[in-house]
């Protein structure tokens, strides 16, 4: 044979070759189809004459391929489910924070030494009871000297009447000046004042020493002590002898988008008691509290969108701590039967929203709907859908208008009982004897 000849043949004999190639794999690795007859020499026994898929009968209602999916021409496999008709109700989620309804900086409201602590950190007090005690001795002195003035004003202004009556019966019987009447009247009025400048001082002194006991001015926990004892405290000063926190009551303070304003306005106004709050855990597994919504706040922030809310709780088992962070679960509203499907089954485009209604012939359809509330996994359709009506839920993504599908625990491919599974090379059905085991030679 030439060599020109030679080099007309290489790229066919090239081509030759790798065809071979890649039948000889496809012979030998593919997997073989469950069947009851013989096959050719070096093939499992089960496989059918004639190579893979040869004489193997379809089962009713699935694809061609012998069981084999992916192939071309095949129609797709997807999930269908029903739209539903049910109460919805509105639950809307947040994060929010537990906040004091009162927080209060206990401080001194006198100048002095501290002289004794009364409270132990962490100590849930009452209105009224002494916390810490200062030196009550400079206020005892002021006291005192406070009460020996009025007395003193006391006995002038008394003295000064006894004279003013005498003048006036002098005065009666015209054997004093009228002057000297007129002047005796002033005097009384002087001492007067004096006196009731007295009971003032007398007062404010009855009021410092009274300060010099530092009492709760709400009811609370109290938190850690700050100042100890024998420092010397003063009315101005911006360090406190410790915080006092109510926390029963108490609040959690959460924010909503503005599009929510609306629903929660409204329910408030209609009845305040059904707008129910849940604080859970960091995990959303554990209900710490239950309250109801207390107010809400009077603008919107622009920077973000939202706007505040403010739920109370009795927090009688103190599950909920100052300053902690919490899941909130707000029960907006409970409406009446709406038709809910799965938010998986709803595609958007740039026109809006659809989804793909399936008919009795597995044809499916894009349907334009129109949304309303979103709650959960579920979404609720104002428009465009029917109770009951087939949707596809899953396999979406490559679907079109007017294509053909296989829907999943319908048209899936389940081999018959007793046949045999199909397997790879190299491995061995149950009750099948030790022949074959290895790849085929």
């Amino acid at each position: 044979m030439s060599s020109s000849l030679l080099k007309t043949l290489r790229p066919w004999l090239i081509l030759f070759v790798i065809l071979a190639a890649v039948a000889y794999s496809l012979w030998k690795y593919l997997p073989l189809t469950p069947s009851g007859t013989q096959g050719p020499p070096g093939m499992q026994q089960g496989m059918p004459a004639g190579g893979p898929g040869a004489g193997a009968q379809r089962p009713s209602g699935g694809p061609p391929g012998g069981g084999r999916r992916g192939m071309f021409g095949e129609s797709m496999l997807v999930n269908v489910g029903e739209v539903t008709e049910s109460p919805l109700s509105v639950q809307l989620e947040a994060v929010g924070t537990v906040t004091s309804l009162n927080t209060v900086n206990v401080t001194a409201r006198v100048d002095g030494q501290l002289s004794r602590i009364l409270f132990t950190e962490g100590q849930e007090v009452k209105q009224g009871d002494i916390l810490a005690e200062i030196d009550p001795r400079p206020y005892e002195a002021a006291f005192k000297q406070a009460e020996g003035t009025v007395s003193q004003y006391r006995a002038q202004l008394k003295n000064a009447e006894i004279d003013l009556a005498r003048y006036q019966e002098l005065r009666d019987e015209d054997s004093i000046a009228i002057q000297t009447l007129d002047t005796q009247a002033a005097l009384v009025r002087q001492y007067q004042g004096n006196l009731d400048n007295a009971l003032g001082q007398l007062d404010a002194a009855k009021l410092n020493l009274e300060f010099t006991k530092v009492r709760a001015p709400i009811s609370g926990r109290v938190g850690l002590r700050q100042v100890d004892v024998g420092n010397q405290v003063t009315a101005n000063a911006t360090t406190p002898i410790t915080v006092l926190t109510q926390t029963r009551p108490i609040s959690v303070v959460f924010s909503l988008p503005e599009q929510q304003l609306s629903t929660v306005r409204q329910q408030l106004k209609r009845n305040p008691g059904k707008l129910v709050v849940e604080a859970l855990d960091r995990q959303r597994q554990v209900r710490l509290a239950t309250g109801k919504v207390a107010s809400i706040d009077n603008q919107i922030d622009t920077t973000t969108g939202t706007f505040k809310l403010r739920a109370q709780f009795d927090n009688a088992d103190d599950g909920l701590y100052p300053n902690q962070f919490v899941n909130v679960k707000l029960h907006a509203a409970e409406m009446g039967n709406a038709l809910l499907i799965p938010s998986g089954a709803l595609q958007r485009d740039d026109q809006g929203t659809y989804v793909y209604t399936i008919n009795a012939e597995k044809v499916v359809a894009k349907q334009r709907v129109t949304v309303g509330i979103s709650q959960a996994e579920q979404v609720e359709i104002r428009e465009g859908l029917n109770a009951n009506q087939r949707i596809v839920i899953d396999g979406v993504d490559r679907l079109s208008d007017g294509r053909v599908v296989r829907v999943a625990g319908e048209d899936d491919v389940v081999p018959a009982a007793g046949s045999q599974v199909p397997r790879r090379p190299g491995t061995r059905n149950e009750g099948q004897s030790g022949q074959n085991r290895g790849p085929r030679s």
